[in-house]
Order: structure tokens, then sequence, then C-alpha cells
């Protein structure tokens, strides 16, 4: 072969720059690849499977390097039975952001699959210089069985934010394979039942669950970690080989993700992934060597003039995106999930901080935002923004969309909290975020919001109506940590009550959110556990709860059977109703033939709203005919009095009950198409703090 050379019981010749990392070219030849603008050389060290010592080591030649790029083909290795990591060798000098040092071993940045990290909540042996190495694997074998992107419409969307492991950890669970990929497929009866279509995984690349944060935290602790949601990648094309039943049976945690995402999508169900591309887990000065900070760390991390590290994350540590070296690592990655996984969207982790320059600067039009939207492989990929960094960078309604991006709506969620618990001054605030916040997003038209309530990060729903303060001590931050701004109240007892008047307050106020939620435009996202009412015991910031707080306890299905059904039915409502999620931006104008606009609003008096200060109450009427639907009526009282509102008058149809909050279960709500008809027509009682949802349509139809 043309330019080999021996290295010990292998033939090495020059390789191929491009595609990066580890690319199987036969059974027994790899190609390797690397970038590295400041090192002086590099080290392949080679692993058998499963062993923690190498039994090769090969320097890259010097004439196989390619620019950057240290490239080589090794023949004679068996692909299958190999791990690898990569040692380089440049200057050490930190205050220039030089890191560094040939005695560590460095994951591979495209490495596919991580060794060492098989098993969840294996302890990290720093004595052992050679704890994380990648495996290499070969793509094409697995047989997708002609499954592709399932291209839901953004605007048809019901997300539902889970957490991998979280999800079907609890003994209660009922799944064989627990906290894994594998016990996600065994709960899709349960998410085809719920009615959901879409669901959003936290962080599932690679990362070390136990890596060491800024909390005073070990192991032995009660089971508490430091890294459970996964907000510290190691390994970004790889994904989490912990989250695998299979790597329990030396089995493929790629084929069990894939075998996931093909369940899922047979039964109409996207999967959109929690990405994190503002940070890693290698944190400060501090932290460990894990990948960039030994392969090019002052290309890879914003440095300030002394070499450290610049922090808009609150992780101590910024990826510095807009770098051309980076910002092509981050679309390959975004591609490689996309062919390789199927994956059907993203949601990008403090994407405001991906806005940044090189100094930190925010830009208008940044090189890796735009890069993004207009990849024609990610063309058809759902991009959804977490629109705010950790340092006061908010950029909801003003993140740089290219026409593609849709935002996580804080304001919506701090907004409609604020008004189910009866704060003055809403009135107003709430006309604006149920037509999907066109004060925030104008143009760019109300799939650019994305609606929640609760997420992973903050309370969940029940919590949201059980605790008026944190109670976060567990995480043994001294209470510290979380949000102090959760727009909570407890309604009459802190935490758990057997209180029915209590109890039953509270599911009500879940009921008037979920209701708003469903019946607002934009794009609704619920977090899972809380159509059941669960509970995390009034932390608002289980980041690090490997535990009872953050699993799901399935029990409460069952005991919370009235919520589920609420949340299910309203699911259904809004599937059937495509006024209640049409695309475009209502016209307040009578299109002709109809009576009504696109969408109106009223107090207790029809077309006429209170916008006082002190008024509570507000009624929003979607006239669907043009779409072929029903008019759709929602009275929302949130005052602690019952209210009187007169209807819209109807010509050609009549008011049907769907939903009301204020009555008790199986009175609440109803099936779609089995709405019971209103008694009197011309007006409705709200009781204190409830949702009433009317259907008007015409009988003889």
């Amino acid at each position: 072969m043309k330019g080999a050379k021996k290295a010990g019981e292998f033939t090495v010749t020059p390789g191929r720059a491009i595609p990066f990392g580890a690319t199987v070219i036969s059974k027994n030849a790899v190609n390797f690849s690397v970038s590295s603008l400041y090192a002086k050389s590099c080290e392949l060290v080679l692993f058998h499977k499963g062993h923690l010592q190498p039994f090769a080591v090969i320097p890259f030649p010097k004439e196989f390097k390619i620019g950057s790029v240290f490239a080589m083909t090794v023949w004679g290795l068996d692909y299958e039975k190999t791990e690898y990591g990569f040692r380089m060798d440049g200057p050490f000098n930190p205050r220039e952001g030089h890191w560094f040092d040939p005695s560590k071993l460095l994951l591979d940045p495209y490495a596919k699959v991580v060794r060492g990290r098989d098993i969840w909540g294996q302890r990290t042996d720093w004595s052992n210089p050679y704890q994380y190495r990648a495996g290499i694997i070969k793509p094409e074998l697995y047989d997708w069985e002609g499954d592709r992107q399932l291209r839901i419409p953004l605007k048809d969307l019901v997300i539902y934010e889970m957490h991998v492991r979280g999800f079907t950890r609890h003994s209660s669970s009922e799944v064989g394979n627990k906290g894994t990929y594998a016990g996600i497929i065994e709960k899709i009866p349960y998410l085809k039942d719920l009615g959901i279509n879409c669901i959003e995984l936290l962080p599932v690349a690679e990362f070390d669950e136990l890596l060491k944060k800024n909390v005073n935290l070990t192991h032995e602790t009660g089971n508490c970690i430091t890294n459970f949601w996964g907000y510290g990648p190691i390994a970004y094309f790889a994904p989490k080989s912990g989250y695998a039943a299979a790597s329990l049976t030396q089995g493929s945690p790629v084929n069990e993700f894939k075998d996931m995402v093909k369940a899922l999508h047979k039964n109409g169900i996207e999967v959109i992934l929690d990405v994190v591309f503002n940070h890693t887990g290698e944190e400060g000065k501090e932290g460990p060597y894990i990948s960039f900070r030994g392969i090019d760390n002052k290309t890879y991390y914003m440095l300030d003039s002394e070499g450290s590290y610049k922090d808009f994350t609150g992780c101590k540590n910024t990826l510095n995106c807009n770098h051309p070296i980076v910002r092509e690592f981050i679309l390959n990655c975004l591609r490689y999930w996309v062919e390789e996984y199927h994956i059907d969207g993203f949601r990008f982790d403090l994407a405001s901080a991906m806005t940044r320059d090189e100094s930190g600067k925010p830009m208008d039009n940044p090189p890796l935002l735009e890069a993004i939207s207009y990849d024609p492989v990610l063309k058809k990929t759902k991009l959804i923004a977490e629109a705010w960094d950790a340092v006061g960078l908010y950029q909801v309604g003003t993140f740089p969309s290219y026409g593609r991006w849709s935002d996580w709506n804080g304001k919506f969620r701090d907004d409609v909290r604020r008004f189910i618990k009866s704060d003055s001054g809403m009135v107003q605030t709430m006309v604006q975020r149920i037509q999907g916040s066109p004060d925030l997003f104008g143009e760019r038209g109300p799939s650019a919001s994305v609606n929640f309530v609760t997420s992973h990060d903050g309370f969940t729903m029940m919590d949201l109506v059980s605790y008026s303060r944190k109670h976060n001590k567990d995480n043994r931050e001294n209470n510290l940590d979380g949000s102090n701004e959760n727009f909570s109240w407890n309604w009459g007892c802190e935490g758990p009550t057997n209180d029915p008047e209590i109890t039953g307050l509270r599911k009500r106020i879940i009921k008037n959110a979920v209701s708003i939620l469903l019946i607002s435009q934009g794009v609704p996202m619920i977090l899972a556990g809380d159509e059941f009412g669960r509970t995390q015991r009034g932390n608002n910031n289980a980041h690090c709860q490997d535990n009872e707080v953050s699993w799901l306890d399935w029990r409460l299905l069952k005991e919370n059977q009235e919520l589920y059904n609420f949340f299910k039915r309203m699911i259904e409502f809004r599937k059937a109703h495509p006024i209640v999620r049409n695309k475009d931006w209502f016209e307040s104008k009578v299109r002709h033939g109809s009576k009504y606009p696109d969408i109106s609003f009223h107090g207790t008096r029809a077309g006429q709203v209170d916008y006082s200060h002190e008024s509570r109450l507000l009624a929003v009427m979607f006239n669907g005919q043009h779409l072929k639907d029903n008019i759709i009526y929602a009275a929302m009282n949130m005052h602690w009095e019952e209210h009187k509102f007169m209807l819209p008058k109807l010509s050609d149809a009549q008011w049907f009950v769907f939903a009301n909050t204020g009555l008790q279960p199986p009175d609440d709500i109803c099936c779609v198409g089995q709405e019971s008809l209103l008694d009197n027509q011309s007006e409705i009682v709200l009781g204190p703090r409830s949702v009433v949802i009317l259907v008007g349509k015409n009988q003889s139809k």
C-alpha cells in the first residue's frame, strides 16, 4: 500500500481528513481523524473492548497530517473488538488558553459510542487515566424498515417533556426495563392513550452523571448525584449508554435508541432532543480533562484575556459556538442525529449563549444559527430555542429565527401562573398569551411560541399548587439553588394535606392551567407526570436527585385518575378543533358569511372585556367556521367569587358544554362529540376560580 508504515502489529497508511472520528473502511481497517489547531503531535491509543489498559499506542506520523488534521488508517484492526482514545502534545500555557497534556487520554469529539459509562451510576475512577474510551461502530448495519421523520406540522404538536430514566425508573412503572430507552418503548401504549404526538427528551448525548458540579455532594449521600438531568455533555454524537437496557447484556445502546425512535414513529410520535451546545461537562479550570480541553481548548471555549473560561451558562465554561471549527462540529452533530437516528427536532438549551461572538457579545446574525437554519439536511427538522442564558440575555420573541425557530415562551409560563393564582392586572396580558403572544412574536406567527406552564426546570404542576416556596434542602446547597420567583401558591397548606377542600381546589387550579394551555395559540408542552399529579416534594431544581423525587410514581395515575382524564380529553379537544391550533395570526375582521371574527375577547358581557387592574375575568371566542370547525368559547373566572357571563348569541347554532372545572368529575369534562346542550343559551354562571369551555354547533350538521 502506498505510504504504508509498520506500527507494531499493524500497518498504517495516510488517512482521510473527512469525516472526522473513526470510520470503518473494511472489516479490518479503520480511518481515524482528529483536528487540533495548536497540537504538535497526536497518538492513537487502542484498547481491547472492555479492557482498562491499552494494548497499542500508535503515533500519527507527521507526514500523515493534513492541515491541522491528524489522519491515519490502521489496517489489521478488528473494529468490533476495539476501543480508542487520543493523546495530544502541545503547549501548556493556560494564560494563553492552552492545556495540552500528553499523559491524558482524550475522548474523540466525534465518538459515536462511549465505553466506561455503560452502567448508570457507575463510579468515576479518577485514578484511572483511561476512564473514557470510544467504541467503533458501522452505522449502516441497522434496519430502519423504511422509517423516516414524521414531519407533523408544528402547529399540530402536543409536546411531552420527559427524562429517559425518570420516566420509568420507579418500581411502580410496571415495565421490564426500568429507566431505559426500552422502557419508553414499553410505555408507548400509555403515551398514545394520553394523546400526545411528540416527546421531548432531556439530554441523551453521553454525559457523566457523577461529574462534580459546584455542589458539595458525594455519590454515597442518599443516591443524590450531581448531573441527573444530563446538562454536561462529554460526547455529543453518542447516545447515553447508561440509559440502555442493552448495556447490561453487552448489547448496543445505539441500536436500542434507534429501536425506540422507530417504535415511536410507528405510533405517530415524534422525538425532539434537548441538546446542550452552550457548555460541556469539562467545567472550569478545576474540571476534568475529557475531550476539548486537551484537544484544542483555545478553539472550543470562550476565554478572556487571561485565558480563563468565560461563563454565560452558570456551568463554568461556554462553548465558542460561532468559531468556524466549533460551528462545523455542531452542524455535523445535528446532521448525524437526523441522518443516523431520524430525530424530528431539537430543543437548544440556553440557546442565547449560541448567539454570542468569541468575545461574548450578542450578534444580530449569529453564523451558527444562520447555518443551522439553512442547512439542507436539517430542512424539515424542528428547531426550538430556550431563548435566554444564565447571565441575563433574554431573547424570547427576539431570538434570531430565520423563519425557522420557535422559542420556549417563558412569559406564557409566568403569566398563566400569575393568572390562575388570581394575581391582579393580568387580563390584558392574557389576551396576548392566548393568541400566541403576538406582542412577542409579531410576524413569526403563533407557532413560534412553545407554550408551557411547567417544565423539568422548576415546580411540577402539582407542586405549583402545593407549595408557596421552594424546598431544595435535599440538594445540599442550603436551599440557595433554584428560582425564588415561582408564582406558586399552596392554597392553604404548605405541601401534602388530607383536607378535601384544599386538595379539590388544587386539582381545579391544575385543570384551569391545562385548559388555558391547550386552547391557546402556539405549541403546547406538558411536563411528564403532570397529568397524574406528580410531585417533587417542593423541589424546583431536582437536577441532582436520582431517586423518587425525580422518578415518576405511577401509583399516582390511579390516585389522580380525574386529572389524567381531564388532560387526555383536553388533548383530544385540541386535536379535534383546528381553530385553536391555527398556524396563522387571527384577523379581527368578520369573514364573508360569518357573524363573528376569527377571534374575539369578552368579559361578563359579550364583546366587553374588563381590563381594569382588579379584573380577574376573561373569555375568548374562536370562530372556526372558515375552517369547517365549530365556534369555541372559553370563559375564565380567576376570582374567588362566582360570576355570571353573558354569552354571545348564535343565530344558527347552540352552545354545548365541553368542560367546566368548577364541577366534580365526571361532570368536569366530556368526550369530544358528546357535549351536553347548555340549558340557558344566553348566560352561564362560573364558580370561583374555574374555567368553562363551550362548543357552538349546529345540531342539524
